[in-house]
């Protein structure tokens, strides 16, 4: 036995590291971004006025993860997308029919039609479920808040003037 170290203290050290255990996990549960079906996602957005954010990937598609584990982990990222988003990925591959504007498309269809060519890319709708525009490929998390900000401050719209 080690000196110093009853039975209680190691009890008490024991109950500690799991309350800890448990703070820890549920902050890292708790701390991701929280993705919508395109459907579901388009209805919240509308309901609770904020812009939505589409992630068009595939499961094959190495840039996709990348993206995920980097630049959707970063907590700024996640904070910044928390607070002004409702984030939604879409699976053009995968995924059943999207309702848009009174229309029912095949997610390929429709990933088609918002000008995706290739995975990663980042689709914008505004509060109103308008399109705004897709940008293709990874960005690192530098690059992706500079692009959050353009969509959240409305710079698009200064441009079409």
């Amino acid at each position: 036995m080690l000196e110093g170290v009853t039975l209680r203290n190691i009890d008490k050290i024991l109950l500690i590291s799991i309350f800890f255990l448990f703070i820890t996990i549920e902050v890292s549960a708790g701390g991701g971004i929280k993705w919508y079906s395109f459907n579901e996602g388009l209805l919240i957005a509308k309901k609770q006025n904020k812009f939505m954010l589409v992630d068009f990937y595939t499961d094959w598609c190495g840039w996709c993860k990348k993206m995920d584990a980097e630049t959707y982990k970063n907590s700024e990222i996640v904070d910044y997308i928390t607070k002004n988003f409702i984030a939604v990925k879409l699976n053009p591959e995968k995924d059943s029919a999207v309702d848009f504007q009174g229309k029912n498309y095949p997610a390929a269809q429709f990933a088609q039609a918002a000008g995706v060519n290739g995975y990663p890319a980042t689709g914008f709708f505004d509060y109103n479920g308008d399109f705004l525009g897709t940008l293709p490929g990874y960005m690192d998390s530098g690059k992706f808040m500079n692009l959050l900000k353009y969509i959240v401050n409305k710079e698009y719209e200064k441009e079409q003037k």
